[in-house]
């Protein structure tokens, strides 16, 4: 790629509208340390230090977005409750839009707990239901929505939490293609073969390797024939227009009906994984939908992916970082 065009593309995500829709929740951190063992049962005493709420799940996926430029419509749903309020007040604060979030009185708004004593994870708690949303109001926030608002791209961040159901999965991808809009996918097992007719579908190896079933566990990410025809035989069940697998430590690798390429992972200072996924889908989704080739979508998305593993804890992808990063690799 030339200079110019890196640049273009880049300057490009300042003009699309992204609606994210998917499972949102509350990340809930308690740091704290352990000086005893419980007088009550076997476990340790952690004294809480501090504590922070941050936006998580398909949230983040809406935080990258908004960083790498773009503006993001997130949609989901929240339970009428004082962590639903939270969730909504979080949101404001980070500067995202609102519309899309649906409260409802049945239903808790998800939040993950972790405790944390020093470096070491003690304990999670999960406050969630899994029970399927239903359709109705959701997709007739979605659909007002499209009538406010010139809507770009699509992306489902599916985390398994019941908000996408193959009911609405099929009105919106029939809505999204009804306003020639490509739809975006990061998957999970429950809702995996749903997603039919999708443009970017965009699982990493272990979802894939999950979804086909009756594929050998043990299948080598590492063997380039192994993951062609594994990507190869998803894509045409899905009948998606392209497929962009993440391999870990190997890679990304992406195809569609006429091309299909593997690229390594650039060298880095690898310090945490967490909250890779989202950055991928996001800048993928974003230079996807301006048009561009699939090479370089998966280029775009390989440096995202590396550059936050750089970063401590679950952090959205920058902006300027990546497009400084993308004019010293790509072109």
């Amino acid at each position: 790629m030339t200079e110019k065009q890196i640049k273009n593309i880049i300057k490009g995500f300042k003009n699309q509208n992204v609606l994210v829709i998917g499972d949102a929740m509350i990340d809930s951190y308690m740091w704290g340390h352990i000086e005893r063992m419980s007088p009550e049962a076997p476990v340790p005493v952690v004294s809480v230090d501090s504590r922070e709420e941050c936006l998580g799940g398909a949230a983040n996926v809406a935080l990258n977005v908004q960083s790498l430029g773009a503006t993001p419509f997130l949609c989901s749903v929240v339970g009428e409750d004082v962590r639903g309020d939270l969730f909504v007040q979080l949101m404001q604060q980070r500067g995202l839009n609102t519309e899309g979030i649906v409260p409802l009185n049945d239903r808790p708004t998800t939040v993950k707990t972790r405790i944390i004593s020093g470096d070491q994870h003690v304990l999670r708690v999960d406050q969630e239901s899994t029970e399927d949303v239903p359709v109705s109001p959701v997709l007739k926030r979605i659909q007002k929505i499209f009538k406010q608002h010139d809507i770009q791209v699509m992306i489902f961040e599916d985390y398994n939490k019941g908000l996408l159901t193959p009911d609405l999965i099929n009105a919106l991808v029939e809505l999204a293609h009804q306003h020639q809009i490509p739809v975006a996918v990061d998957p999970k097992k429950n809702n995996y073969w749903a997603y039919k007719n999708v443009d970017l579908f965009k699982p990493n190896w272990k979802e894939l390797i999950e979804g086909l079933e009756d594929a050998h566990p043990a299948a080598a990410a590492a063997q380039a024939e192994i993951r062609k025809k594994t990507i190869s035989e998803t894509r045409m069940r899905l009948s998606a227009r392209c497929v962009l697998c993440t391999l870990s430590e190997h890679g990304v690798h992406i195809q569609n009906d006429s091309e299909d390429l593997h690229f390594p992972v650039y060298k880095r200072k690898i310090v945490d994984v967490s909250g890779a996924g989202d950055s991928v889908i996001s800048t993928a989704a974003l230079v996807y939908a301006q048009g561009v080739g699939i090479r370089d979508v998966a280029r775009f998305a390989n440096l995202a992916g590396g550059l936050v593993c750089e970063h401590v804890g679950v952090v959205p992808i920058d902006r300027s970082e990546l497009r400084e990063e993308a004019l010293r690799h790509l072109t």
